[in-house]
């Protein structure tokens, strides 16, 4: 085994820098080899604002190129499933942006490659990985906050640039695909399990494309509660997650993207208090995970089977909104 993980990028994805080629600069267990990009010149231009050594023609040759050991896979949401499957099949250990596939049943058929190969192959949900989010469920699991009742999570921002990809029918777009992949996933980790989709409503972009969706939620402990988000509606900014239980709730404000600002208040019958936790990027604690998994065999916490799950939910979301399901691209 090298002593660092090698990875090549599909893509000169705007995404890219910040989950990938800037916390690598400070993590020796990770070296950017190489990128690929439907346009050469701009694979070129990436690698040299980048600092990245070779820039490959094709994603097909950046996937089979011996000198990489990883791929990086932050293309379109409907090509997610397309390329980590052709990753695989060369050998290579993947890292795949959220949302990890189109939809739940080519999550399964991934996760299913997966499983018989004995490569990493994880999910992208950064804020996974970050103290924040591991303090919230230490939190919760203490019984602090007594039996829960409710969790309600948000992840709204405005785009509305409606020409960008990410409201694309045909390249799996859409608000809950995007921003509300992050909501459902933090509703299942503070939740404790995968809920049942009780309800759903869409504000549309177009017929097929769902620019904000709001759903309710119900766990099997009982608890209830909803998911969220939006990429054009009246709540323009609203990243958050909200915790209740029989005796107490706590509120996080922004633990997607903690490193640019954050607070998380607690009120239980240990009075009120407010925590706040390390600036560092939840991409780089990602990062640290992704090295890990691939040079020590330790395990990660966004699997393919954990993926599984979170489109389930979004595919019962759109059903419940009666909006079609996203297909691969």
């Amino acid at each position: 085994m090298t002593e660092a993980v090698r990875i090549g990028i599909l893509g000169a994805a705007r995404i890219a820098p910040m989950a990938l080629t800037d916390p690598a600069k400070g993590n020796p267990e990770v070296e950017v080899a190489a990128v690929a990009a439907r346009d050469v010149s701009r694979a070129q231009a990436f690698a040299a604002k980048h600092g990245i050594a070779r820039v490959l023609d094709s994603y097909d040759t950046l996937i089979a190129d011996p000198e990489l050991d990883a791929i990086y896979n932050p293309l379109p949401n409907g090509l997610h499933g397309r390329w980590t499957r052709a990753a695989l099949a060369a050998g290579k250990h993947v890292l795949c942006e959220k949302p990890f596939t189109a939809n739940a049943a080519e999550a399964r058929e991934i996760a299913e490659l997966a499983a018989k190969s004995d490569r990493v192959v994880m999910e992208a949900f950064h804020y996974r990985y970050h103290p924040l989010t591991l303090r919230i469920e230490e939190i919760i699991a203490s019984g602090e906050l007594g039996k829960l009742t409710r969790v309600d999570t948000a992840m709204c921002f405005p785009l509305p640039k409606f020409s960008d990809i990410r409201y694309d029918y045909s390249l799996a777009g859409g608000a809950l695909m995007d921003a509300g992949c992050y909501a459902v996933h933090m509703a299942r980790t503070f939740g404790g399990s995968t809920p049942e989709v009780v309800a759903a409503q869409a504000k549309l972009r177009d017929p097929r494309v769902d620019r904000a969706m709001t759903a309710e939620l119900r766990f099997a402990g009982g608890h209830t509660g909803r998911v969220r988000c939006s990429m054009w509606s009246t709540h323009l900014l609203n990243m958050s997650a909200h915790v209740v239980g029989d005796r107490g709730e706590l509120r996080a404000l922004n633990p997607v993207v903690p490193s640019f600002f954050h607070r998380l208040t607690v009120r239980s019958a240990n009075g009120k208090r407010v925590e706040r936790f390390s600036r560092r990027p939840s991409y780089a604690y990602q990062l640290d995970a992704f090295a890990a998994a691939v040079l020590r065999g330790e395990a990660v916490k966004t699997t393919p089977e954990d993926a599984i799950e979170n489109m389930t939910v979004i595919d019962a979301i759109y059903r419940a909104a009666g909006l079609p399901l996203r297909e691969p691209s």
